[in-house]
């Protein structure tokens, strides 16, 4: 799954707007922006195997601490206690932190619906779980359309316009997304895992200050 991980970034948002939905967007994805990382220096791993399942050209080989249920829910612990720390201090801080960590630990249940079985409960030798709905491209594009898009609802029902820019930025920033993801979904592999993990950190962190950006257009 890909922008399917920002409906979560979006559905959180409208539960509370003091949430920074720039935030929100790392959060969502940050078990990947650690992954890729870790990738890179050989310590988790994937393979590019063209037409692995119908909507992806990766073989997910080794990815317990990022990808692990319990290391899911451990970065979550994590993010909730920096919060906490670190946010401006509100009487809804322990809700607030509480939602940032769900948005984290969101990851590993959206991957589910997904993935082919490789995502351990633990370690690696763990079982591995997951769905397998990559093995059907039209069906994964359909459903993180879905998905985006009702959370888009609901974030536009909870919040309004401070600005001719608030009212339709952030509906064609999500088209945009959802345009994005035909490539991802239906597109020919990669040339390299640099380019893989180049490019997605790269658009991770785009897609974060985009939505920062827009957020502020809406109260």
């Amino acid at each position: 799954m890909f922008i399917g991980h920002y409906s979560a970034a979006l559905a959180i948002k409208s539960v509370d707007n003091k949430l920074s939905l720039g935030g929100l967007f790392i959060a969502v994805q940050l078990v990947d922006i650690i992954f890729f990382p870790l990738a890179y220096l050989g310590i988790e791993k994937f393979n590019i195997v063209p037409n692995f399942t119908e909507s992806t050209h990766f073989e997910l080989e080794f990815m317990p601490y990022t990808h692990g249920l319990v290391g899911s829910v451990g970065w979550a612990l994590i993010v909730y206690f920096l919060y906490r720390l670190f946010a401006s201090k509100t009487q809804n801080i322990n809700k607030l932190a509480g939602l940032m960590g769900l948005a984290v630990v969101s990851h590993w249940f959206l991957d589910l619906l997904m993935h082919t079985p490789d995502l351990p409960l633990l370690g690696d030798d763990s079982l591995k779980l997951g769905f397998g709905l990559w093995n059907n491209a039209t069906l994964t594009f359909m459903i993180e359309a879905v998905l985006i898009l009702a959370a888009l609802w609901l974030y536009l029902r909870s919040t309004k316009s401070n600005s001719r820019t608030g009212r339709f930025a952030m509906l064609s920033f999500v088209m945009l997304l959802i345009l994005i993801n035909i490539v991802n979904v239906f597109g020919p592999p990669p040339g390299s895992k640099i380019e893989v993990i180049f490019s997605a950190m790269v658009a991770y962190f785009v897609f974060a200050g985009v939505a920062f950006w827009l957020d502020k257009k809406r109260i």
